[in-house]
């Protein structure tokens, strides 16, 4: 009996580059997207500034971090070489990581942390996405 599940590999290898330059390109844009609004938000509303308050860290933080943001979404979407991309993407990983650690740890439920998992899940997929297309031959 053959068996019905498919290869990895051969899943893998049909993935045209152009598809997962499509698929790279949405979930970047989105991520970024969701990074500049976060950015946008830590800088100008009041809410926000209590919510780092709320989480212990000191305001000068909030803009250090906000200016951070910014710079990484460049990176993320202007044609710079892979080192800076791999900081760029290593940089919002910490970020992303740290908002959910420091969400838990004051205790926070899902409506505080609900937004940093899923900024995460868009940040996995274009890091997916990305190293897909460094892999990707340039000549085919």
């Amino acid at each position: 009996m053959e068996s019905t599940l498919q290869n990895p590999a051969t899943v893998a290898a049909r993935t045209t580059p152009k598809a997962t330059t499509i698929g790279y390109w949405i979930v970047t844009a989105l991520f970024c997207l969701q990074m500049s609004f976060t950015a946008y938000a830590q800088l100008r509303l009041p809410e926000v500034a209590q919510a780092f308050t709320h989480l212990g860290f000191p305001d000068y933080f909030r803009v250090e971090l906000s200016w951070a943001k910014l710079l990484g979404v460049v990176l993320m979407l202007a044609p710079v070489p892979a080192r800076l991309k791999e900081w760029a993407y290593a940089g919002f990983g910490i970020n992303i990581a740290s908002a959910l650690i420091a969400h838990l740890a004051v205790g926070d439920g899902p409506e505080a942390w609900g937004f940093a998992v899923a900024t995460g899940v868009l940040w996995g997929l274009s890091y997916f996405f990305w190293r897909r297309l460094q892999a990707t031959p340039t000549s085919a």
